[in-house]
């Protein structure tokens, strides 16, 4: 017999069409069969088809952790709350805080394909088999699948050691139940005076006008469909200006939230409703404090408020660059939401691709229109044509595929400023 999970139901069988087929000779292979079968289960899709899963909690991890004690790795692993069996902070990612003593050095290792590096406090070096970089505080890096050791040096640094927030995909790999081999991207540096530069133009860009986030998303030559920090993860470095709020906005990836910078009275509300103006209903406060890292559960709607005269930084790190990809992100901000409902539309998916385009599709046969050729790109179109009359006198209008193709474009790989010029934003 199959096994039936307790509280699941079987199909009911009244009524039911008989499933016949023609008869078959006694297997060979009774055995085997037999034993395969053991670890078959079958459901009642209503009462599975969103199965009861542990969720994602709102936890934190604060900041203390790194600002006192020996070199050390300091591990987000909430793996029990999410009942999975490795260490992880959300079932894709691993965050933790690494502790490097002044003039001390420190080894990290995971087996990923994506590993990256924000330094919170302090300066110095990391070595790797991809080479050597200097850092301070600000800067952030991002490294490709590296089998040995990344080793970390302090030079200097307040409260006796540097500190970097490190996230990676090693959760993904385990699940998966695979080991990257292929480098996807090429070891990449974000100076915080580029970055900090960056978000100065687009505050001078935007003078005078209601924009939701200022900030940067932290893209990589790599990506350049997805214009995310790798092909898995994602990061923005964000600030919140002095007595504002960030409205609420939503999105499928968790998101580990590093707090840069935070003066008293800076907060993130979450939860999974909103009312008819836009406020979430029965919200979770969750304080930001310098050089913490919080868990924003995937598709709670967030805003973020700074009730402070300072200007409040926080640095998101999600798997968003591997949802983004799949085409399932679908972040959705509040008030192009209520926009739709008050205009009696509840929207399916946040995703560019229109009705119309995949109405155009099944009209002229959902096919690939013409084969490859190789250095050149698929161009899929379609054209309205008109045919004959019909016994009423009016013209049919048909659809036909026209093939065409476009040069495959060759990116140029742009060295990397580590400069900038400069700017009056800051982190603290």
């Amino acid at each position: 017999m199959v096994a039936v999970e307790d509280g699941l139901s079987r199909l009911p069988s009244a009524g039911a069409a008989p499933l016949t087929r023609p008869p078959i000779p006694v297997s060979k292979h009774a055995v085997e069969e037999a034993r395969w079968g053991e670890t078959a289960n079958i459901f009642e899709y209503g009462a599975a088809a969103n199965p009861v899963m542990a969720p994602i909690p709102v936890l934190v991890h604060p900041a203390i952790l790194h600002e006192q004690g020996l070199s050390r790795v300091i591990p987000f692993d909430i793996n029990d709350c999410l009942e999975i069996e490795t260490q992880c902070t959300s079932p894709n990612l691993m965050a933790s805080f690494v502790r490097v003593c002044v003039g001390e050095s420190i080894e990290t290792n995971a087996v990923a394909t994506s590993q990256a590096f924000y330094v919170i406090r302090g300066a110095g070096e990391t070595t790797s088999e991809h080479g050597t970089v200097s850092w301070s505080e600000g800067d952030l890096f991002v490294v490709p699948v590296t089998p040995g050791q990344i080793t970390h040096t302090c030079v200097v640094a307040e409260k006796g050691g540097a500190a970097l927030y490190w996230v990676h995909d090693e959760p993904l790999m385990e699940y998966l139940g695979v080991a990257p081999t292929k480098k996807k991207f090429e070891p990449t540096l974000f100076k915080r005076e580029r970055m900090l530069a960056e978000v100065e133009e687009i505050a001078h860009a935007n003078v005078g006008k209601d924009v939701n986030r200022l900030g940067v998303l932290l893209g990589n030559t790599a990506c350049e469909q997805t214009k995310t920090l790798t092909h898995v993860l994602w990061s923005l470095l964000n600030s919140i200006p002095a007595n504002s709020v960030q409205r609420a906005h939503r999105h499928n990836s968790v998101a580990l939230d590093l707090a840069v910078a935070a003066a008293p009275n800076v907060y993130t509300l979450m939860g999974k409703e909103i009312d008819s103006s836009g406020n979430i209903i029965d919200p979770i406060r969750c304080d930001w404090c310098k050089g913490a890292v919080f868990v924003t559960p995937p598709g709670w709607w967030h805003s973020h408020h700074n009730e402070s005269a300072e200007v409040a930084w926080v640095l998101p790190m999600q798997d968003a660059g591997l949802y983004t990809y799949q085409r399932t992100l679908d972040i959705r901000f509040v008030d192009d939401e209520l926009e739709l409902h008050r205009s009696g539309k509840i929207r399916g998916s946040s995703f560019t691709v229109t009705c119309k385009q995949y109405t155009d599709m099944v009209e002229v046969g959902a096919q690939v229109p013409h084969e490859k050729q190789v250095g050149m790109k698929r161009v899929w179109s379609v054209e309205k044509g008109v045919e004959g009359g019909v016994s009423s006198g009016a013209k049919r209008v048909g659809m036909k595929r026209v093939a065409s193709y476009q040069q495959v474009k060759e990116v140029a790989q742009k060295p990397c400023s580590s400069g900038g010029s400069g700017g009056s934003a800051k982190f603290i």
